[in-house]
């Protein structure tokens, strides 16, 4: 009877060992969530820098002045869907000059700043936007005469254009585009010569813009 109880005894420590020596049947660890990154949104206030040339034509009157212009940006935008809307404003100095003579003499024309209010329209891919956009323009317009007259006016137009933004962050886009700006025209008389300028304006530009 020992002898049975022992060789039991012994069978089972050896069923034991050889359990312990199976591989494990436990269930794998769980995967790491995945969390997919936030889709990107042109929505949002932002201000920016802009810098560029403009230059035009003044009817032959005036020549076509022309040079550089800097200034800063503030806008709008909101995302439905790949359509994106909005508004933006800038103001610019430029220095932009033609010196020439017409029937009146020597003058001197310069346009010392730019100011614009639009609105834009535009489709989304993803982090490149194009753009269309339209609104108001002004500029501040010196003529001279040495000697004869000098003329200050604020002479005020539209904004016609468009062009293409990209963002490279979340806050940081850069954009490059083209303004064309028709102004009223302005007429400046002496001696009882008249003469007429129907300036217009083509303005490029980049820009750096920070978005909140």
């Amino acid at each position: 009877m020992m002898k049975v109880l022992l060789a039991a005894l012994l069978a089972g420590v050896a069923s034991s060992a050889y359990a312990a020596d199976l591989p494990s049947h436990k269930a794998p660890p769980a995967p790491a969530p995945y969390y997919a990154p936030q889709a990107f949104s042109w929505t949002g206030f932002y201000v920016g820098l802009n810098g560029g040339w403009a230059g035009g034509s003044t009817g032959g009157d005036f020549g076509s002045p022309s040079g550089g212009l800097v200034g800063g940006t503030a806008g709008y935008n909101y995302q439905i869907g790949q359509f994106v809307l909005g508004a933006e404003t800038d103001f610019d100095w430029a220095d932009l000059h033609k010196s020439g003579i017409n029937l009146l003499g020597a003058y001197n024309n310069n346009i010392d700043s730019l100011f614009t209010a639009r609105a834009r329209a535009g489709i989304a891919l993803d982090r490149a936007l194009i753009f269309a956009t339209a609104g108001y323009a002004g500029v501040e317009d010196n003529v001279s005469y040495p000697g004869l007259l000098s003329s200050s006016d604020w002479r005020s137009g539209g904004a016609f254009g468009g062009g293409i933004e990209y963002a490279f962050t979340n806050n940081i886009s850069a954009k490059a585009e083209y303004l064309y700006m028709p102004f009223a025209n302005k007429s400046y008389s002496a001696g009882g010569t008249t003469q007429t300028s129907d300036l217009n304006l083509s303005v490029i530009r980049a820009g750096l813009n920070y978005k909140f």
